[in-house]
């Protein structure tokens, strides 16, 4: 099967599209456009259709339809992604968790991306799940926009997520709504900002370290 048509959200400039720093990186000159796979057609090969028809099925038998709940679904590299709507996400977890035919035990974590160019669904977060008893992986990505970041927790579906939903609200800034104690896990509690977003700045913050301040990243040597 042929890899689906990439949906060009827009063009990345230098090696992190981060823009009022210096760049050290040796890719100042960069220019790279941002793509994102579009909806694959079917067959999807291999097991993805059967997990893809009996996750249909089990959503239909507990009134979610499957068109409300999974808006793309995405087979690239070999690798199955279903793109969740955020407030079917728990549903979608528990029935890919629960059904005898799927039996996704366990969620390896959660990633956070960042699409500053993606209006509307600039934060992402993706779980990559794993049947122990099938030896099947599947993604299940579920997007938000900056201006309300919030995705329902999947902690009591997959308690081993606590720690990685944590982690990506310290460094993205996404609100997991149930989520037993979403507080900072990297980053001191009073600070300011997500650092592993596109727009965070790549140095220059002001933070104290025995007197000292760090310098923007273009400030920190000298090249003779």
């Amino acid at each position: 099967m042929k890899d689906p048509k990439p949906e060009r959200i827009g063009v990345r400039r230098g090696m992190f599209g981060v823009e009022g720093t210096g760049d050290t990186s040796g890719y100042g000159r960069l220019v790279k456009p941002v793509i994102l796979a579009d909806s694959s057609p079917r067959p999807y090969g291999g097991y993805f259709d059967d997990v893809v028809d009996t996750l249909a099925i089990v959503l239909d038998e507990n009134n979610v339809a499957f068109g409300d709940a999974v808006e793309k679904i995405v087979v690239y590299c070999g690798e199955l992604t279903l793109h969740v709507r955020r407030e079917h996400l728990p549903a979608v977890a528990r029935a890919l968790r629960d059904d005898p035919d799927l039996r996704f035990e366990l969620s390896l974590g959660v990633s956070g991306v960042h699409y500053p160019a993606d209006v509307g669904r600039e934060l992402r977060a993706v779980y990559p799940l794993l049947s122990i008893t099938h030896n099947r992986r599947i993604r299940l990505e579920v997007s938000a926009p900056d201006a309300d970041p919030h995705i329902p927790s999947l902690f009591g579906v997959y308690p081993t997520t606590d720690w990685h939903e944590r982690e990506t609200y310290d460094f993205f800034g996404l609100i997991f709504d149930g989520h037993p104690s979403l507080t900072r896990i990297e980053m001191p509690d009073d600070w300011q900002g997500h650092p592993q977003r596109k727009d965070y700045p790549l140095g220059g913050i002001p933070v104290e370290y025995k007197g000292a301040t760090i310098p923007p990243p273009d400030e920190r040597r000298e090249y003779r």
